[in-house]
């Protein structure tokens, strides 16, 4: 099986884990996949640590003595852990699973005037699925960001949901991108980027099954795909990612 982007194209790789009895699979371990597949190292020389402020850190020896670091952004929900990892710069993911709230009433308290206009004229089923998709943006954009949701981060807007898995820029930050790939029908997942190589507007987005190592690949012109043992098959674009 091949995990290997498209050449040229901004990729931010994602790993899924499930675990048995509602409790999520191990970070460290899909940490520590990450770090081996884009750093081209066994995964016996991945260093998974964290920052201070508690962020997840992904580092191997380099040339010359040097550390090269990974960016990488970890998310759980019930039963599921998602790592995300991006060569190219900072990366931030969110999972939550589908359920039903109160949506209008949670976006009046946290969300800008546009979103809550937004949200009140969507069908009322949707509601509920739209606030978690617009909270995960908004968690992933801090994330990328190294900031979390301090400083009013819920009221950072974000690009509404289009139906669809792109990653657009925010408004007025081109440098700054976030969308919704499919990863299960019960989840709802934001993957942001951040950064110059974000304002290319050419982003791609591989999911990883982390236990089975089933293969999605979903972005800016890009069909979705999945490939398992080398083999590959279209498919309707489905696409989810603390």
């Amino acid at each position: 099986m091949s995990q290997l982007p498209v050449p040229d194209r901004d990729t931010v790789h994602v790993w899924v884990g499930r675990g048995a009895g509602g409790r999520p699979g191990r970070a460290g371990r899909l940490l520590r996949r990450a770090g081996a597949t884009l750093l081209g190292r066994a995964e016996a020389e991945i260093v998974v640590g964290r920052a201070p402020d508690g962020r997840p850190l992904v580092s191997a020896g380099g040339p010359g003595g040097r550390t090269v670091a990974l960016p990488v952004s970890v998310s759980r929900a019930d039963g599921v852990v998602l790592v995300a990892a991006r060569r190219a710069g900072p990366v931030g993911i969110d999972v939550e699973r589908r359920r039903e709230l109160p949506a209008l009433a949670l976006a009046r308290r946290w969300y800008a005037p546009g979103e809550l206009a937004w949200l009140a004229a969507r069908p009322a089923p949707e509601r509920a699925v739209d606030f978690l998709r617009l909270w995960t943006a908004k968690e992933a954009v801090g994330k990328a960001l190294g900031v979390g949701l301090r400083g009013g981060g819920l009221r950072r807007p974000v690009p509404v949901p289009d139906g669809d898995d792109l990653l657009r820029p925010l408004p007025g930050r081109a440098d700054l991108r976030v969308g919704h790939p499919a990863v299960d029908r019960d989840l709802v997942v934001a993957v942001a980027v951040a950064g110059p190589s974000g304002a290319g507007g050419d982003v791609e987005v591989l999911v990883v099954d982390g236990d089975v190592g089933l293969v999605q690949r979903t972005g800016h012109g890009v069909a979705a795909e999945r490939s398992a043992s080398g083999e590959r098959t279209s498919l309707p674009v489905v696409v989810r990612g603390s």
